[in-house]
């Protein structure tokens, strides 16, 4: 019984939405409850009003009871579809209490905030451009910075020798000059090698087989066995002295070593510094020597020049300037590539991404530091007639 009560009453309630009056100017009557509890049941009956295509449509709200912001949202959102279908929308009767939320909700649904513009590609383009050229300039204060304090540790060491760390400088030396012997000598000899044949070929167009050997003697003395040396120091010592620093720096042993009163530049930088540029000219003498042994290799084989030719041809050709002019860049080469690994090493973070990362920048910096210094040194060379 009171569930056939619950629904006559039901029954005689008025529906919430009633289109009164249709054709060109249609008339549609809100009543009852427009509150989040009665959203659901509200929500298809004004999704279906079409209008029929009416040019005018008036929501009559006379009879509407209660309304908060779910009920104001559905009106004005069927407002806002029937004004796209091009119809003109009118809200009449509206009592005084719901105006302010009507108005509220429509400003809030209504009113799309402007999208933001981003930078143009241009903009864009030039803020990374500026960006980039600021942390580089950045990059090479800092670095100026410790190149000035690693010469002002070496002017220290040499007015009082003793402050060098003597078992660690030799230790450094047989890491970066002795086991760095194979890989150096093996590279050097196949550059000369590829230099021979290279030349061979194209010289044997004019039937100049015999300058070759200037050939292989000037490239390999003066550029190719100091430059090739450096770069291979460059990756295998630059990559571990910044990955040793970068270690300890993780493992706060840098910091360890400044409690006990110890200075990092004397432990750590100077024995690296020092020792490679003490094994650095023998690297470079060593290379020297094995690309040249590729070079009369290679003739030997495909232009019949025996040794012994090929050594009277360098000796009468090849100045023994270009020697010292490949030997003196080594000193040189070994500064750059130590003061660049251990500034890395000391700029790692407390992580070990930072460790592989600074490493890898280390390399980069060192091989990019030694082109562009054998450039400006090829052409101080060249003026000065050496």
């Amino acid at each position: 019984m009171a569930a056939n009560e619950q629904m006559r009453l039901r029954e005689s309630q008025p529906e919430p939405v009633e289109v009164a009056e249709s054709g060109p100017s249609t008339r549609i009557l809100l009543r009852g409850s427009w509150t989040t509890e009665h959203a659901a049941a509200l929500d298809p009956k004004v999704a279906d009003l079409g209008a029929g295509g009416a040019s005018e449509v008036v929501f009559d709200l006379a009879e509407v009871e209660e309304m908060d912001t779910s009920g104001a949202w559905l009106i004005l959102r069927t407002v806002e579809a029937l004004q796209g279908r091009g119809a003109t929308v009118e809200l009449a009767s509206v009592d005084a209490r719901f105006r302010g939320l009507l108005d509220t909700v429509a400003e809030a649904i209504m009113v799309a905030p402007e999208a933001p513009k981003g930078p143009s590609a241009l903009t864009a383009l030039l803020v990374r451009i500026g960006r980039a050229t600021v942390a580089v300039m950045e990059q090479g204060r800092n670095l100026l910075e410790f190149l000035g304090a690693v010469v002002v540790a070496l002017l220290r060491a040499t007015a009082s020798p003793r402050r060098v760390r003597f078992p660690a400088l030799v230790a450094h030396m047989e890491a970066t000059g002795l086991n760095a012997l194979p890989i150096v000598g093996l590279l050097s000899f196949l550059i000369g090698v590829v230099l021979a044949y290279q030349g061979a070929d194209q010289l044997a167009r004019f039937g100049a087989e015999i300058y070759t050997v200037n050939l292989v003697g000037v490239g390999v003395l003066r550029e190719m066995g100091v430059l090739l040396t450096a770069i291979i120091v460059a990756g295998r010592s630059g990559s571990a002295f910044a990955a040793q620093i970068g270690t300890m720096k993780v493992n706060q042993e840098i910091d360890a070593l400044s409690t006990l009163g110890l200075d990092p530049l004397f432990v750590l930088v100077l024995p690296r510094v020092l020792g490679l540029m003490l094994v650095m000219p023998l690297l470079v003498f060593y290379a020297d020597v094995l690309g040249l042994i590729g070079g009369a290799s290679m003739a030997t084989l495909a232009l019949d020049i025996s040794f012994s030719q090929f050594i009277t041809q360098m000796h009468n050709a090849v100045p023994i300037d270009h020697f010292w002019v490949g030997l003196v860049k080594a000193p040189l080469f070994a500064f750059v590539i130590a003061v660049v690994g251990c500034y890395e090493g000391l700029q790692v973070s407390q992580s070990a991404e930072s460790v592989g990362r600074m490493t890898t920048k280390s390399v980069v910096e060192g091989v990019f530091l030694i082109i562009v210094l054998d450039a400006f040194l090829s052409i101080f060379f060249s003026m000065i007639g050496v």
